[in-house]
């Protein structure tokens, strides 16, 4: 893993704060959260439920803005942009695996991974996607649907939709959380094969203390702020 102290920030969070909610149900989520990653680095995020680690995630991967601070990711200050300058963002910068498969029913294992670049205008999209699912296993899959794959199956195809475009930022919210613990371990070393094959700074949402400790720094949250490193 690459030493954040040796290379240059690839997410920077400074003075961070959001709060959900509307009146009296505001929720303040995360409060005053700084925090610099390092390029090609993989960073363990865990703590208690309700900590802000997925909704730190989600402002990081340009899913959530913050009310206050600033948000640095790849080079580009995301405070202010709005809906579709971030969109566009994501598509050319971030990886993102969820808990949840997000795969699009009527689409086949290929054009799940081959369209988001091919709406970014990637144009050899098809060629990538092909070549990711083979790397993930499912070269003999490519043209199923979600509902002719097993669990284990979608979530390869959610990680090679998020490797495919080669981007800086990979981040992944539980990836293993709805998968039994063989398979979970499976798409774990195709996160960290990844990561580590293209220098792409990973950021990984965890109740697994194990599996944090896989990732070369950990970062615990509780109540909204960093408890330490």
């Amino acid at each position: 893993m690459t030493d954040s102290s040796q290379a240059g920030p690839a997410i920077t969070l400074a003075g961070v704060n959001l709060s959900l909610g509307q009146g009296a149900a505001r929720v303040h989520i995360l409060k005053d959260i700084s925090l610099h990653i390092g390029t090609g680095e993989a960073i363990g995020l865990i703590g208690p439920s309700g900590s802000g680690k997925s909704t730190l995630l989600m402002v990081m991967a340009g899913l959530e803005q913050a009310d206050s601070g600033t948000v640095t990711v790849a080079g580009e200050n995301l405070t202010g942009l709005d809906e579709d300058a971030l969109a566009r963002f994501r598509g050319r910068n971030i990886g993102i695996v969820f808990q949840s498969f997000h795969l699009i029913p009527t689409m086949t294992a290929l054009e799940n991974v081959a369209v988001p670049m091919e709406l970014t205008g990637a144009p050899d999209a098809q060629e990538r996607a092909r070549e990711e699912l083979v790397a993930v296993g499912l070269g003999a899959r490519l043209n199923h649907y979600p509902a002719q794959l097993s669990g284990g199956e979608q979530q390869r195809v959610a990680v090679a939709r998020a490797l495919a475009p080669n981007p800086a930022i990979l981040v992944a919210d539980e990836p293993t959380g709805n998968l039994d613990e063989d398979t979970g371990k499976q798409i774990v070393d195709l996160l960290f094969e990844g990561q580590a094959r293209r220098n792409t700074t990973l950021v990984l949402v965890t109740h697994d203390a194990g599996l944090a400790r896989r990732c070369g720094r950990t970062v615990r949250l509780r109540s909204g702020r960093i408890d330490g490193e």
